[in-house]
């Protein structure tokens, strides 16, 4: 079965009752610094469910309760001595904390002693000196006969009993003085046999003596044979692996075979023969002041410049004794947005028609019936059989607070279908303000300049393992429904007149003002932004239900994340540096403790969609929708973004495509991903003939008429159905 971290690394959140960094690496040991908090997790790729939650459950013991202190200074002790003791105190410690985890070690090392990570199986235990024995009674005594004398078991109850650090210090360090006076003891019974063979006449040492008169004596041959029957020359009587030879006044340290081999045995869990780490990154926390131009802000320099634009006009024609010097540089756009304005009306009304009739459905079912009290005098004359004669009530609960947030694209491409867009944007903007829904609306741009004309400002402390927010990135706040209805309605007649100049369809006369110049495409790093408009857009209009809407034409520019890089292996210096987000990078949400693994992300279109998915999980109240405006022959290439051409899906959409100009993807990041084209947002849906047509000319009026206007109900119907 496999393993998910991501459920690991909840499970050692919730078990150190803190909200820990914890980060799967291909690592061969688990590590936690104290002062970071940072839990890192081998990827133990091999062990089972019960083997990875009894070594996270130490691991998570250690963060817990062992303190981050230097006792070797104070203490002459083998950490391996202190280890195996610690083991014992914290994992009894979490099995006090939780009692379900006595259950879950229990099986841990169950698995663990049947595939012989202790490398103990056809060994006599007896020979294993006291630590060792103490390891593996502590932790698989449950399975093997263990057993110890009697100036052995005060050493075993003192360590079982250990309660705090000071505790396992001393038990550590009685353990290793016995460990080493055992040693000792083998040290002379060694040193004593060695006495005799050398002071008996046939010589264990070698082949020949040597007498007192220095001369060589020949021993004879069945002494020789006597000794090689007697002598092991495999035999050492210490744990240690040391060549013990004449001198014996070497230090020999005991040491823990069976810690060593446990060790050893997890490392081999985890799979490294990938040199390639994981690297974790994560979004920052943006400060919103940095990044949003005031709406204010925007529509005063556009007006400024258009103020200015209409002068030089007047001057020059005047100057010049030319005609047209009272000409109005924005009649010929003024005109089309009311025109436009007035057939997108029965779209409006249409889509407030249907939201409220969702809206009552929606109360109706969560209405309730209950008796007054008061007699219906209409029954009495039914008393003798109903027994309810009482009037009755319904009570119907208000309907949610509703709020819309858009984000708009504002990038270059978008230039031949911004104004098919806005057009759009409008519709849903009368939409909100008809049924009195509060809406932002904020499109992402690197052009605009900040505060002083500087269009450099960082919107958070930069740090390793952020996302990269560019200092360029801005988001205009184009609308709000903070405004007065007159005053709105000059910004949007505002901004069609900039949609205009970009669809080039119209002779206009003025220009771009600055900072409104299509640009690049943050959309990406305006989906970091969501993290803290949306909580903010909730908060200012005390909002319960929220959507949010993109309109793009595709997707993000490349993400980046923070990295620290050393100059050189010699030098303690570093610089900070940057690299693409892709394979063996894993974004990480400590907020809802997800992580997601950016694996296979071959597209740009691919980062969109995994912040979405963030984001998604993030606000589980919100519904994210977006909405595409393509060309003629663009639609095929978005849907095989997401579905493969062969698949029954993409036949179906590219069918509703042909007939209706429209579909909606529910397989992208988004909860919906409306397509429309550009051409059939633009298609009148009057009715309208000449006074002399014909009937053949009137039917393909109508049709013509119904055909739009079907188009446009269904696709907006499942818009209402999100928004709703």
């Amino acid at each position: 079965m496999t393993v998910k971290h991501e459920i690991k690394s909840q499970l050692a959140k919730l078990l150190a009752t803190e909200d820990l960094i914890v980060e799967h690496k291909k690592v061969k040991t688990a590590t936690f610094n104290v002062h970071t908090r940072v839990l890192i997790l081998p990827k133990w790729d091999r062990a089972s469910n019960n083997v990875y939650d009894t070594l996270v459950a130490h691991e998570v013991g250690h963060a817990l309760y062992t303190p981050d202190i230097d006792w070797s200074k104070d203490l002459k002790v083998p950490p391996s001595f202190v280890n195996i003791v610690e083991d014992v105190r914290i994992e009894k410690l979490m099995k006090r904390r939780y009692d379900g985890l006595a259950k879950c070690f229990y099986k841990g090392y169950n698995e663990l002693n049947d595939d012989d990570f202790f490398d103990i199986n056809d060994q006599d235990l007896t020979s294993f000196n006291i630590a060792d024995r103490v390891n593996l009674y502590f932790k698989v005594g449950a399975w093997n006969d263990i057993s110890f004398s009697d100036n052995e078991t005060p050493i075993v109850d003192l360590i079982a009993n250990v309660e705090t650090f000071d505790d396992t210090l001393s038990a550590a360090e009685a353990l290793y003085n016995l460990c080493k006076q055992e040693l000792e003891n083998q040290k002379e019974e060694i040193n004593l046999d060695e006495d005799d063979i050398s002071d008996g006449e046939d010589t264990r040492l070698g082949n020949s003596s040597i007498n007192s008169d220095g001369d060589d004596t020949n021993s004879d041959d069945s002494d020789n044979s006597d000794m090689e029957d007697d002598v092991d020359p495999d035999y050492q009587p210490f744990s240690s692996g040391g060549n013990i030879g004449v001198d014996h006044k070497i230090e020999i340290e005991p040491e823990i075979q069976t810690a060593d081999a446990l060790e050893n045995a997890i490392k081999h869990l985890t799979n490294t023969s990938n040199n390639l780490e994981d690297t974790y990154f994560e979004l920052p926390k943006l400060n919103l002041k940095k990044i949003i131009i005031n709406n204010k802000t925007i529509h005063d320099n556009i007006e400024k410049s258009w103020k200015d634009d209409q002068e030089r006009w007047n001057t020059y024609y005047k100057e010049n004794n030319l005609k047209f010097s009272n000409k109005n540089l924005f009649e010929e756009a003024d005109c089309e947005y009311m025109k436009f304005k007035r057939s997108a009306q029965k779209e409006v009304n249409y889509l407030v028609k249907e939201f409220e009739c969702k809206k009552a459905a929606s109360a109706y079912a969560r209405s309730s019936t209950a008796r007054t009290g008061v007699l219906d005098t209409a029954k009495l004359h039914t008393y003798k059989f109903n027994e309810d004669l009482f009037k009755k009530v319904t009570v119907i609960p208000d309907g949610k607070n509703h709020g819309l947030v858009f984000i708009l694209d504002w990038s270059g491409s978008m230039q031949h279908i911004l104004h098919d867009t806005v057009k759009q944007l409008f519709n849903l903007l009368w939409f909100c303000n008809k049924v009195n829904i509060p809406f932002e609306v904020y499109a992402f741009t690197c052009e605009y300049p900040h505060a002083g004309g500087d269009r450099l400002t960082l919107a958070y402390e930069k740090k390793e393992g952020l996302a990269v927010v560019e200092e360029t990135f801005s988001l205009m706040n184009l609308f709000t429904s903070k405004v007065k209805t007159k005053e709105l309605e000059n910004q949007m007649k505002t901004i069609f007149r900039l949609s205009c100049l970009f669809d080039r369809s119209m002779s206009l006369s003025y220009n771009v003002p600055f900072g409104m110049r299509l640009s690049g495409t943050p959309l990406n790093e305006s989906l970091i932004a969501l993290h803290q408009i949306i909580p903010q857009f909730k908060s200012e209009y005390n909002i319960e239900k929220v959507q949010c809407v993109i309109l793009t034409d595709g997707e993000g520019s490349p993400l980046k994340y923070t990295r620290e890089y050393k100059k050189n292996d010699y030098e303690d210096s570093s610089w900070m540096g940057s690299n693409y987000i892709g394979d063996r990078c894993i974004l990480r949400n400590r907020k809802t403790g997800y992580t997601y693994s950016c694996d296979g992300l071959g597209r740009w279109a691919d980062v969109t969609n995994l912040l979405l998915k963030d984001l998604r999980e993030t606000f589980i109240d919100v519904n994210f929708i977006g909405i595409r405006i393509l060309g003629g022959r663009d639609a095929s290439h978005f849907i095989k973004s997401y579905i493969e051409e062969g698949d029954s899906s993409y036949e179906k959409l590219m069918k509703n495509w042909k007939k209706e100009k429209a579909f909606s993807i529910k397989t992208s990041g988004y909860h919906s991903y409306f397509g429309l084209s550009s051409s059939a947002l633009s298609n009148d849906d009057e009715f309208e003939v000449q006074e002399d047509a014909t009937k053949a000319q009137i039917k393909r009026a109508f049709v013509k008429s119904l055909k739009n206007k079907k188009m446009n109900k269904k696709i907006l119907g499942e818009f209402i159905e999100l928004v709703a």
